[in-house]
């Protein structure tokens, strides 16, 4: 799975938020999609972009208060079913 977009990363992870919010969880899952820096540096673009907040040291939500989440493309719904 390395042809993946950086947009289309970005859309994994928050969707992979809504399922985990423990980051470590979530990084181990986010394994069999993308390098753990990748998945780092995905959370750390989505928490700049206020689209993701840190709610303590270990959990992760999407901030749909401020942003909703991305529609779901198709060629992505597997990876996200598989999870």
């Amino acid at each position: 799975m390395t042809d993946i977009s950086l947009n289309d990363r970005l859309v994994i992870i928050q969707y992979a938020i809504q399922k985990y919010e423990n980051e470590s969880t979530l990084l181990e899952k986010l394994k069999t999609t993308m390098s753990e820096k990748d998945a780092q540096r995905g959370i750390d673009t989505l928490i700049g972009t206020q689209r993701v907040r840190r709610i303590g040291p270990e959990i992760l939500q999407n901030n749909i208060s401020h942003t909703e989440l991305p529609d779901l493309p198709d060629n992505l719904k597997p990876i996200i079913d598989s999870l």
